[in-house]
């Protein structure tokens, strides 16, 4: 299956740029000027993966990914932010509004075709480990569901990032065991990604936020100095 890539970005020369290479590397390519251009786009099939400028006329590239992540139909869409600011404080910023990964202008085209790939490929679950289990949580690689399953309660249905259900899957794949910034790095996103540590924490908060209504949330622990661990008997009450 060819991936449809959707590039909201208003310089019309650096969508071009992406569009180009990104279709010599194979994917289909659609182009949007604005959040609402692209919104109409999305109506009808929602894209593989969206590339999404900082920086819009009428609504910020922040705002708009915030959005998508609030309504169920685009919360697991891949988002790659790309933007001209460098600031740890913004990375982190664009990272919490939603965005699954962040490119800096000016970008190097293969650099960006790298981490479309890698962003693609965390799409698909990895179906070898089975149905997993820590506490209430259950996660089935086969349906990609995440549900908690409390006492004389209903089991409930846990709604995950990509990245979140990655994370959540590695972790409860290998419990008790403490795993650094850099080995989570390696393990859920790749190690070919040029991706920071501090990444590692963005996304655990949102995999915690995502646990929370259940509260699951207190299954991962941080370990000061060293990184986190999932725990089947969780300290924290």
């Amino acid at each position: 299956m060819t991936h449809r890539i959707l590039i909201v970005e208003d310089e019309p020369s650096i969508a071009e740029l992406i569009a180009i290479n990104l279709t010599h590397a194979g994917y289909e390519v659609e182009k949007a000027l604005q959040t609402d251009i692209a919104i109409g786009m999305m109506r009808e099939q929602l894209p593989s993966l969206l590339i999404l400028d900082w920086m819009l006329p009428g609504k910020s590239g922040v705002q708009f990914a915030k959005e998508l992540r609030a309504n169920e139909r685009t919360r697991s869409l891949p988002i790659l932010m790309l933007t001209a600011k460098s600031e740890e404080s913004d990375k982190v910023l664009g990272l919490d509004s939603g965005a699954d990964d962040y490119v800096t202008k000016p970008f190097s085209p293969k650099e960006l075709v790298a981490r479309v790939r890698a962003l693609l490929r965390r799409q698909t679950p990895v179906d070898d480990s089975g149905p997993l289990a820590i506490g209430p949580l259950k996660l089935d690689p086969v349906s990609h569901r995440v549900t908690a399953v409390l006492p004389n309660m209903e089991p409930q249905a846990l709604a995950l990032g990509p990245t979140e259900y990655r994370l959540l899957q590695f972790l409860m794949a290998n419990p008790e065991r403490v795993h650094s910034r850099g080995n989570l790095l390696d393990k859920v996103w790749g190690n070919e990604v040029y991706i920071e540590e501090r990444t590692v924490d963005v996304h655990i908060k949102r995999l915690r936020a995502a646990l929370s209504p259940a509260d699951c949330d207190r299954y991962i622990e941080t370990v000061r100095g060293s990184g986190y661990r999932i725990t089947k008997i969780p300290t924290q009450t």
